[in-house]
């Protein structure tokens, strides 16, 4: 170990403050384990978002989930306020930021934590007291190396640790017995899991008519039944998609909690998504998955540890916009049969 190890002393108290977005929490899960190992003795926080705080809950690596509800800009001085008093009412004595605002940092810092290190970014590195610089190939690596990567002042090592969410045997229990409502027995059903939004925007979503094209024909399988998810905000879409199909297609969108569509995600045999929380959901929980990109890079953000992309690499690919401007190219260009092969592999071989 580096004799420059920062801090000098062990902590005692981390506070870690988690990515805002479904998706990316789950990729970070794997430091949580990293920090774990590291300082087996230490009290670990994880500072999470109120709307994807209950996605630790039953973490073993974890001691508390500190929920809040975002402030909603600078001028509600009071929410900042109580926030920042939370935070000193903690007596940390780490703060680990893998979000990158000026906000976060600036809360980090008024609360006093004594130690505090995050990358450089938004202005905000006269606020911690370790800015590490965004490592060179950023761009050309997955989000979870990048988020192990800020924890190397710390004396801990780039691990082979992966993401991994945890569900409650009740909670199992309790999806079980919802699908058995609807006629699916899992062990005795082939059960398809899709997810055809995506909450950053329609940019990363595949066709509507080709969700539906491609449902159909996995229903000429009798043994498959089709569960379809979305938050509230995507529900229009799914049941657009659902509304002629069959009743071995169960519409489940914005009927969920995040708990529930945990534990409805780990009864499928497969699952085909866009790129979303789901999708990284499903990974964690080591579903086999069939994942469409188009606006983004599979490279940083694609399923890991283990999924099936499909993405054309058109010129304008990847943008990272929310709507296409021009002819959506990266997804028209992805077609139903290509995706039924590649669900009929996932299939068999599992």
């Amino acid at each position: 170990m580096s004799s420059a190890q920062w801090p000098k002393t062990a902590p005692q108290n981390i506070i870690v403050k988690m990515p805002n977005w479904l998706g990316d929490l789950v990729m970070a899960t794997p430091l949580l384990e990293d920090l774990r190992r590291h300082w087996p003795k230490a009290k670990i926080t994880a500072m999470c978002q109120s709307n994807v705080a209950a996605l630790l809950k039953h973490d073993t690596t974890i001691d508390e989930v500190f929920s809040y509800k975002r402030p909603s800009g600078w001028v509600h001085r009071t929410q900042h306020s109580d926030l920042i008093a939370s935070l000193k009412h903690g007596e940390y004595d780490l703060g680990i930021l893998l979000t990158n605002s000026f906000s976060s940092a600036w809360w980090f810092w008024r609360a006093g934590i004594k130690n505090r290190i995050g990358y450089a970014a938004n202005l905000r590195s006269f606020m911690l007291n370790k800015a590490v610089p965004y490592p060179k190939e950023m761009q050309k690596q997955h989000l979870v190396l990048t988020y192990k990567m800020l924890l190397a002042p710390l004396g801990i090592e780039v691990s082979d640790t992966q993401p991994k969410l945890y569900v409650s045997e009740e909670e199992k229990q309790a999806a079980q017995e919802l699908l058995r409502k609807y006629g699916v027995e899992k062990g005795k059903h082939i059960i398809v899991g899709i997810n055809p939004g995506a909450a950053y925007g329609s940019a990363k979503c595949w066709l509507p008519d080709r969700y539906q094209e491609v449902t159909r024909r996995l229903l000429q399988n009798p043994d498959i039944f089709v569960l379809y998810f979305g938050d509230p905000a995507g529900a229009p879409l799914v049941n657009e998609i659902c509304k002629d199909l069959p009743e071995r297609v169960i519409n489940l969108a914005g009927r969920t909690t995040i708990r529930e569509l945990m534990a409805l995600i780990q009864c499928c045999s497969i699952f085909l998504t866009n790129d979303s929380g789901p999708m990284h959901i499903a990974a964690a929980l080591r579903i086999p998955l069939l994942a469409l990109f188009g606006s983004t890079n599979e490279i940083k953000t694609g399923p890991y540890p283990i999924g099936k992309v499909i993405h054309k690499h058109v010129e304008c690919s990847p943008c990272y916009l929310r709507k296409c401007p021009i002819d959506f190219r990266c997804m028209t260009r992805i077609e139903v049969d290509e995706v039924y092969r590649e669900l009929q592999k996932l299939i068999q071989e599992n």
